[in-house]
């Protein structure tokens, strides 16, 4: 079974109640791949494995250079890890960092395990994947950078403000 954590609009709440469900294990298709960008936001690298979900596709989103799991086909599967040991406070500046119009929707990993993801909701979203190599080769420099920018802010629980 599915569960969804949905989220009102920060500005309609005051706050974000994403994390109530208290999730565990994070699964992760995008930019928190990579070290570099764990790194800057968290100040190191949780424990990780690698880990896919089936019946989803990490989509190339139009305009941005991150992409956002949607689901797919019974024959796409998306790839990425899981980090399996953030603390509280690591999954409040997650939270805060990730956008606004993800859901964090707990799902089925390919390990026969459940893991947490942020699904994309619709709209924007590319026909192609996205190409965590690309990402890597032309963005992940100043993607870090600006993910290390940002971490005072999350980790004082301010919003990002793009």
């Amino acid at each position: 079974m599915t569960q969804a954590i949905t989220t009102q609009a920060p500005e309609a709440t005051g706050c974000r109640d994403r994390l109530s469900q208290r999730p565990d294990v994070l699964f992760c298709y995008g930019t928190l791949q990579f070290s570099a960008v764990l790194r800057a936001l968290l100040g190191r690298v949780p424990q990780q494995s690698p880990a896919s979900a089936p019946g989803y596709r990490a989509a190339a989103l139009e305009g941005r250079v991150y992409p956002g799991l949607v689901a797919g086909t019974s024959a796409d599967v998306a790839s990425g890890l899981v980090l399996t040991d953030l603390s509280n406070e690591e999954w409040r500046i997650l939270d805060a960092f990730e956008d606004a119009r993800y859901e964090l929707r707990e799902l089925p990993l390919s390990n026969g395990e459940w893991g947490w993801a942020y699904i994309w909701p619709g709209g924007d979203v590319g026909v192609d994947d996205w190409d965590a190599s690309e990402f890597e080769a032309q963005h992940l420099a100043a993607y870090a950078a600006r993910c290390a920018r940002l971490a005072p802010g999350l980790a004082a629980g301010r919003p990002k403000g793009e």
